[in-house]
């Protein structure tokens, strides 16, 4: 006996499971600065370069000590342009340097330079 399969109609909306990224990561090594203040409250700027990237932010590589929710800002070395970022995930250290997790405060698809992102980099429009 076969199972009954249903057509599936191309006018239902994709629905996606809820804990599926926001937007596709993609490994890339972009040349940063990253500039705020650390958990002492001083002043930092350190150069170093991404790990992972997407629309949404990226996965970085820090000496810095920084805490989850504090805001910095990172420089793209190519082409000086910045976007405020807030700390999302910090890794543990290994080397001096810990991974972290920054989140765009807003998207942007194009801070990147990548010159064909993938379709779910779209950013609805404010």
């Amino acid at each position: 006996m076969r199972a009954e399969t249903k057509p599936q109609k191309d006018k239902e909306p994709l629905l996606l499971d809820p804990g599926r990224r926001r937007s596709m990561r993609v490994l890339l090594s972009v040349p940063i600065t990253v500039t705020g203040k650390n958990t002492s409250n001083q002043d930092f700027q350190e150069d170093t370069r991404t790990l992972v990237v997407n629309a949404h932010g990226a996965l970085i590589s820090l000496a810095a000590r920084v805490a989850a929710a504090q805001e910095v800002t990172l420089a793209n070395k190519a082409t000086q342009h910045t976007q405020k970022c807030r700390i999302v995930y910090v890794g543990a250290a290994q080397a001096g340097k810990a991974q972290m997790g920054v989140e765009f405060v807003k998207a942007s698809r194009t801070f990147w330079q990548i010159d064909f992102p993938p379709e779910d980099w779209v950013v609805p429009e404010d």
